[in-house]
């Protein structure tokens, strides 16, 4: 076994997340590399200090350029806004430094683009956090759809549905400014990513972006509430998407539905440890959709858990990133998502906000 200094920038929810993650992977999975915290940066030298010790760094700052020319920071974890992605990425990579960023990678499309081709031009491992496509169950969906087990697919049904701003008297906040913090910038990339591992590229889509809530207590809210999408796949399988944060009743509605030949599958978050599965076999009377436990049989259950339907949760989706990241700077060799994956989605978000407001189909090559 071998030690890795580990920086965070960013301390709050997903930083708190990565930090517990990279404690935990190295006895969840026995990595040939065990993560050290070293270093996390916050946006005041009090708050770094109080990550700090809550934490287990040895250091903090409130200068990421501090954490990311450490020499004991080995690997460097993005969980910062979006506006500091590309910035931070790129001078880790200068110094030869793998890195992992929270999705989406950047405020724009132009920042995904300069920081794939950091990444690409230091050789350095990169990944991106869309942490949801690794849960047991949609991995094992990945495999099913793979190995043939619903025939040819045929449909594609998705949705990332919250309720936190459902309620027009809640406040304004960051989340209300900017597009980069809107529907689109925070919730659609998890569900794109998702059609894109389960089902393959996407050639066209043609969207809808609205604001459902243009005015809260305290100002006035300039990025989206809701959209939807349809979209063309490269396979020709057709698909839809629809993304929202004030889908009222919807706490973690990250589900999707894919039909084929031989049968289907459906799946939704808040029900994470089951996968609903239909083979077109047998007689038509004891036909139906199963529900499959998630177990040890099952992609990276075992390791946190021996008994089938005990479930794994959110903590342990951010534990399996971290091991993969761990694997891939052990390996010397990136591993899906990479930033160019993640480019992939920001074109796919571009794309369907030129829809948006041209109500065109839109080639997502053109981004």
């Amino acid at each position: 076994m071998t030690e890795i200094g580990i920086g965070i920038l960013g301390g709050g929810y997903m930083g708190k997340a990565h930090a517990v993650a990279m404690l935990a992977a190295g006895a969840v999975f026995n990595t040939a590399l065990r993560p050290r915290l070293e270093m996390v940066c916050a946006s005041s030298d009090q708050s770094a200090e109080r990550y700090r010790k809550a934490y287990g760094f040895a250091r903090a700052t409130a200068d990421w350029h501090v954490l990311v020319s450490d020499p004991k920071v080995e690997a460097v974890v993005i969980a910062s806004p979006q506006n500091t992605h590309r910035a931070a990425a790129e001078a880790a990579f200068a110094l030869g430094k793998p890195v992992f960023c929270e999705k989406p990678m950047g405020a724009s499309l132009e920042d995904s683009r300069a920081m794939v081709a950091a990444a690409e031009a230091s050789g350095c491992v990169n990944m991106v956090g869309f942490n949801y496509i690794r849960t047991p169950a949609s991995r094992y969906a990945r495999h099913l759809i793979a190995s043939g087990a619903i025939g040819t697919v045929t449909w594609f049904r998705g949705e990332h549905t919250e309720d936190f701003l459902a309620d027009p008297q809640s406040p304004a906040t960051w989340r209300t400014s900017g597009m980069a913090n809107g529907t689109m910038g925070d919730l659609a990339p998890h569900m794109i990513n998702a059609a894109l591992a389960l089902i393959g590229p996407i050639a066209r889509v043609i969207a809808e972006v609205e604001t459902i809530h243009r005015v809260r207590p305290g100002g006035t809210v300039t990025n989206d509430d809701h959209a939807q999408m349809m979209c063309r796949f490269a396979s020709g399988v057709m698909g839809q998407m629809y993304f929202s944060r004030v889908s009222t009743g919807r706490k973690m509605g990250y589900a999707y539905e894919i039909t084929g030949t031989k049968g289907a599958i459906r799946f939704d978050q808040e029900d994470q440890n089951a996968l609903w599965l239909y083979r077109a076999e047998g007689p038509e009377a004891t036909r139906g959709f199963i529900k499959i436990l998630m177990g040890p049989e099952h992609p990276d259950y075992e390791p946190f858990c021996q008994g089938p339907g005990h479930g794994t949760g959110y903590q342990d989706q951010i534990i399996i990133e971290a091991k993969d990241f761990l694997e891939a700077i052990h390996g010397g060799t990136a591993v899906w998502p990479t930033f160019r994956d993640g480019m992939a989605v920001s074109q796919i978000v571009a794309a369907a906000l030129a829809s948006s407001a041209t109500q065109t189909w839109q080639d997502v090559a053109a981004f």
